[in-house]
């Protein structure tokens, strides 16, 4: 059974390290390398306790780890660029361990996130992450019964396609 809930700053430990998964995974399409000690960094660790509107999410599978999504609730429109909503949702990192990937929990999370938080929703992968955006496409077009719009965007700030759309009420 998958279980959602948020990460508590006391865990900003268990997220890092599941960061390091998530950057080795990606890093074929993203081209993170490791730092001279051989972590991968995010910049953004530690905002997700500080900046109020985001969201750390963990996911477990049978009490054990199996992801985490990072998303960020009621961003304006100026900074999110394509939704023409006021507040958008966005999931800024989603990750599912590879041993449980394929099961449907993926699909299960997304669909619970977008459920949990309704309103206008962005979810952005990286150009080169094909398989990515093949998840992405079939999880909200199954969600909103093929009603979104997907963007490519070619930009300073994003280089990769954007799903946009609504979710349930």
């Amino acid at each position: 059974m998958l279980e959602i809930s948020a990460i508590p700053y006391e865990d900003k430990t268990l997220l890092h390290q599941l960061i390091q998964f998530y950057r080795y995974d990606s890093s074929e399409f993203d081209g993170h390398a490791l730092t001279s000690h051989g972590l991968y960094l995010y910049k953004y660790l530690d905002h997700q306790w500080t900046d109020n509107y985001r969201r750390p999410l963990i996911f477990r599978v049978d009490r054990e780890l199996a992801g985490f999504a990072l998303v960020a609730l009621g961003v304006p429109k100026e900074f999110v660029k394509l939704s023409e909503a006021e507040l958008t949702n966005t999931i800024n990192d989603f990750f599912i361990m590879r041993k449980f990937r394929g099961q449907g929990y993926g699909r299960q999370a997304a669909c619970a996130i977008f459920d949990q938080f309704p309103g206008a929703w962005e979810v952005r992968q990286t150009a080169a992450n094909i398989p990515a955006n093949r998840f992405w496409n079939r999880v909200i077009g199954d969600y909103t019964n093929g009603v979104y719009i997907e963007k490519v965007l070619q930009e300073d700030i994003w280089h990769g396609p954007v799903q946009i759309f609504a979710s349930k009420t």
